[in-house]
């Protein structure tokens, strides 16, 4: 199979779905004549033109209020929030969209893709560019939130979120877009609410997405070599959060450890752990353990923002003091 990298998976699932359904357009800042700030839509303006790739001012509320609208209205657009951590901004706009299919009795679809670049880099994206804000939007009903780690799983689940009727926050780590995986050639998409199985064990379960994903495939990797067996799931969707496959992995292995790039308190782990502790309580033999960032913002300073950042080495001693005590 094929290796190309992170960010060409997501060129040509954009294109892809351009060329398919006249309906679906980009927007948001530098899009268009600029490619975007890390070239994920490069080239795509000469083929589909101004009317479908929009350059906006630099107005996240515009970008997100626009796009909403636009669903609404009957179009799918992709809209592109530069950071990650200007989501913020967008709540307000966010957060109805989520409801209103419900609101509305399913009299209207809310087909929207709200795409950013989130996580720290190591040159120090600092307090306003760093930040990995997934857990932020757990608490709306009606969101889904999408989380890849791979170009195979990117590329797929970009197509099934622009085909969602729904709003979706896909975040795509800035430390990924030049990562190589095998991707397929032909029409596939990656369902929306699975996890996957990256790496068999017995001895623990690791539950992570995105870069910590990965991450955690490296740290098995190195406690392997302690006779430790960690079984690491890539939760790819962190809403809805397929539970079930982290619990029946938790049933085998007896032990938990949540790695997340986002803050500790109210995190992807405290409810990837509320349920397996409400599920599978008397499975476990040892306290479920979670790797998240403190409670601290990223600072501008690298070595610092990797300073709490959970790191492979970090993740892998986690795993053995959680196998070992």
């Amino acid at each position: 199979m094929r290796e190309i990298t992170y960010r060409e998976a997501l060129t040509e699932a954009l294109r892809e779905e351009l060329r398919r359904d006249p309906t679906v357009f980009l927007m948001g800042e530098e899009v268009g004549r600029m490619g975007n700030v890390f070239g994920v839509t490069k080239g795509l303006l000469e083929e589909f033109g101004e009317e479908r790739l929009r350059d906006t001012p630099i107005s996240e509320t515009a970008i997100a209020g626009g796009a909403v609208g636009a669903a609404l209205a009957g179009s799918r657009p992709v809209a592109e929030i530069m950071f990650a951590d200007f989501l913020n901004v967008c709540m307000d706009e966010i957060a109805k969209a989520a409801k209103w299919r419900y609101a509305y009795g399913g009299a209207f679809k809310v087909p929207v893709v709200f795409r950013s670049c989130a996580g720290h880099v190591p040159y120090g994206g600092g307090t306003d560019q760093s930040e990995m804000p997934e857990a932020r939007f757990l608490n709306m009903p009606g969101l889904k939130v999408v989380v890849p780690a791979t170009p195979e799983d990117a590329k797929g689940l970009l197509k099934s979120a622009i085909r969602d009727d729904n709003p979706v926050i896909f975040l795509e780590h800035k430390q990924l877009y030049v990562t190589k995986g095998p991707v397929p050639e032909g029409e596939y998409l990656t369902p929306i609410g699975r996890a996957a199985l990256r790496r068999p064990g017995k001895h623990l379960t690791v539950a992570a997405s995105g870069l910590m994903a990965l991450r955690s495939l490296a740290a098995a990797a190195e406690v392997a070599g302690d006779g430790i067996e960690a079984e690491v799931i890539d939760l790819r969707t962190i809403k809805p959060l397929d539970s079930d496959t982290v619990i029946e992995s938790v049933k085998r292995t007896s032990r938990l450890l949540t790695v997340e790039e986002g803050y500790r308190s109210a995190g992807v782990g405290a409810e990837v752990a509320a349920r397996v502790a409400e599920e599978a309580l008397e499975y476990l033999e040892a306290p479920i353990r979670r790797l998240a960032v403190p409670d601290v913002p990223i600072a501008d300073n690298g070595v610092l923002s990797d300073f709490v950042v959970p790191t492979v080495p970090r993740i892998a001693r986690a795993m053995r003091d959680l196998v070992k005590g």
